[in-house]
């Protein structure tokens, strides 16, 4: 893709996970993260046919305490540093997520981000070859 056929997105924007039940999830648009990251609040690890799972508790509205459980192989783990140099190792799941018009398989870490503002991080893999980024605006991507 050329510069001039890349999606723009705000700083902040929505995403849709279709193999979440469609669930919605607000978005902040992070170039200072290399990995995207997405709010679990509980994760259990499980065997399936001899293959790594992680069931998953999410919260995808901020300020509610709905519910959403779902099951993911595991992609792999990863030592990830977050905002103030803490490494944790972190489960990673790779599934689909839509953004505005396009819809591309997503690698996430997986995270408690009870006390942030955003129940997801959007990073540069996610972005690069897709998206530039108009950080003045929020929600160019659309609904």
């Amino acid at each position: 893709m050329t510069e001039h056929s890349l999606g723009i997105v705000g700083w902040r924007e929505w995403g849709t996970f279709p193999e979440i039940g469609n669930e919605r999830v607000k978005i902040k648009v992070d170039t200072g993260a290399k990995t995207s990251c997405l709010h679990a609040f509980k994760i259990k690890p499980f065997q399936k046919e001899k293959q790594k799972w992680v069931r998953v508790w999410l919260h995808p509205e901020q300020d509610s305490v709905r519910e959403v459980v779902c099951e993911f192989p595991v992609f792999d783990r990863r030592a990830v540093s977050d905002s103030g140099g803490h490494v944790t190792n972190r489960y990673v799941i790779k599934t689909p997520i839509i953004i505005g018009k396009q819809q591309f398989d997503i690698e996430l870490t997986l995270t408690n981000r009870d006390h942030m503002k955003f129940r997801m991080l959007l990073g540069r893999r996610a972005l690069e070859g897709r998206f530039l980024v108009n950080s003045a605006e929020s929600f160019l991507a659309g609904e």
